[in-house]
């Protein structure tokens, strides 16, 4: 870490979340995604915004709609999906990442949390379905 740095990362599942909510929430976040770029977020900007499709190499079929993801100008990302792997209603699956040049032995929830709050806030998760804080956090 010293020589290279270090990234940081967390997963926040929200469990139990009513599916049209979350679904509507989603949707209403995609609509805002090309407004984002330049807008401050978690002590940096959005330096990209977009909902990340998948192209497969060998038979070039799109999957769409695979995370929103919210690139900051520090590197920092945020990417967030409904999974469909949750045992009642709706899992977001929320991921933080931030990367750290100097510092680096700093505790992981000083580094992310802002990054984790600043991206509840921006999905709208209160309003829509009336959760701020994660299931699991891993």
């Amino acid at each position: 870490w010293k020589r290279f740095g270090r990234s940081y990362y967390q997963r926040h599942d929200f469990e139990g979340l009513d599916n049209g909510s979350a679904q509507g929430m989603l949707a209403v976040l995609r609509k805002k995604l090309p407004g984002l770029v330049g807008t401050a977020c978690a002590g940096s900007q959005v330096a990209q915004a977009d909902d990340f499709s998948y192209r497969d190499p060998v038979d070039g079929s799109v999957t769409s709609k695979q995370g929103i993801r919210i690139i900051l100008a520090d590197g920092s990302r945020i990417v967030t999906r409904l999974s469909g792997t949750g045992t009642e209603g709706a899992t977001l699956r929320l991921y933080v990442e931030r990367y750290r040049r100097d510092a680096v032995t700093e505790p992981i929830e000083e580094v992310v949390t802002p990054l984790a709050q600043a991206a509840v806030e921006l999905i709208g998760l209160k309003k829509f379905c009336g959760r701020e804080k994660a299931t699991v956090i891993t």
